[in-house]
């Protein structure tokens, strides 16, 4: 969930993570592309564990993305996972100029029609038909042709029900979101990914859940005091999302949503952030010290979690490393791929 820099800036900082003891980079994408930064990342530290977290699907083609996707699972030895998400229409439609319409099953067409072209890389031939997209044209001479890797894995956004239960039928992970507190995940995202998996044939534990944690850390109150601060910033953010409502009213905050709105249509970010307390924070964050992190996080999670994300160093660059080494207990063979967030 590194958001990306200029290209010449993402070597370096790909070393930095690599130096810190992250295992890799989950890169997402707003104004700037998430493939090629991942590109450039990947040129400086082929061995780290890249990942878009998430690319938007919908302005490119499958194959324009399957070809990419290629590519950098080649540079990176089979270290790359292609993350790919929706976004919202306003996005779609008035950014990017593209179509958008049913958008859940428009992504799982799409993940199935990438998969068929990682197929044709390898010589299979392109038939694919779906509800809106058709691809049945690969001459040998347009083809990337075989990599000396596996295909790469494919990863969606999912928050909703219908979503996860594609995921589980039809992805190799699930983009969880930063607000997926372990409540949500037993009512919601295990039950999903297990019946999605069970009607394609599936074992549920081959599709990974990667999750975005956001963490209040400090070894003084006033450490503490400044980690709840930035927490409460950033989860209202992603909690004045009327789609994500229900997460924070299953969770026992009924109504938390619409009071953030409030505020947010105000033009009152301080506001937004205040909706949020302390048994919020209690709740979809993990708080400890710097020596307790690594093992709050193993106990939170262990045996939920395939993929950490460190959400919060992007918050607080000046401890960087001390996240990175809380990443270093935490990662294989102590039990998860860590990436960061900058």
């Amino acid at each position: 969930m590194t958001v990306p820099r200029s290209l010449a800036e993402m070597g370096a900082i790909a070393s930095r993570t690599k130096a810190a003891g992250f295992d890799g980079m989950l890169l997402t994408e707003g104004g700037r592309s998430a493939y090629t930064a991942a590109t450039a990342a990947a040129v400086a530290e082929p061995t780290l564990a890249y990942s878009t977290g998430i690319a938007v699907a919908f302005p490119r083609s499958p194959m324009v993305t399957a070809q990419t996707a290629w590519e950098l699972n080649e540079l990176t030895g089979g270290g790359f996972r292609l993350g790919l998400g929706t976004q919202v229409k306003t996005h779609i439609v008035r950014r990017f100029g593209m179509e958008f319409s049913q958008p859940g099953p428009r992504l799982r067409d799409y993940v199935r029609a990438v998969k068929a072209c990682f197929a044709a890389f390898r010589g299979a031939p392109l038939d694919f038909h779906g509800d809106f997209y058709e691809l049945t044209f690969m001459p040998p001479q347009w083809s990337p042709g075989p990599i000396d890797a596996p295909d790469p894995k494919v990863d969606i956004a999912a928050v909703n029900p219908w979503m996860l239960h594609m995921a589980g039928a039809d992805a190799d992970g699930i983009h969880l979101h930063p607000i997926a507190e372990l409540g949500y995940l037993e009512r919601h995202v295990l039950p999903q990914r297990a019946a999605g998996a069970s009607s394609s044939g599936r074992d549920p534990e081959e599709i990974a859940l990667i999750l975005p944690v956001t963490t209040i850390v400090g070894d003084t109150d006033e450490d503490i005091a400044k980690g709840r601060d930035a927490a409460r910033l950033s989860l209202s953010f992603y909690g004045s999302t009327p789609n994500y409502a229900f997460i924070w009213d299953e969770a026992g905050f009924e109504g938390t949503t619409a009071r953030i709105r409030e505020r947010q249509k105000a033009g009152d970010f301080a506001g937004m952030a205040e909706q949020l307390t302390d048994d919020h924070l209690a709740v979809f964050c993990t708080e400890a010290t710097w020596d307790g992190l690594a093992d709050a996080l193993r106990a939170k999670y262990d045996g939920i979690i395939d993929r950490l994300v460190m959400y919060s160093p992007g918050f607080d660059p000046e401890n960087f490393e001390r996240y990175g080494e809380v990443a270093r207990q935490l990662s294989p063979p102590n039990r998860y791929t860590v990436s960061e967030t900058m």
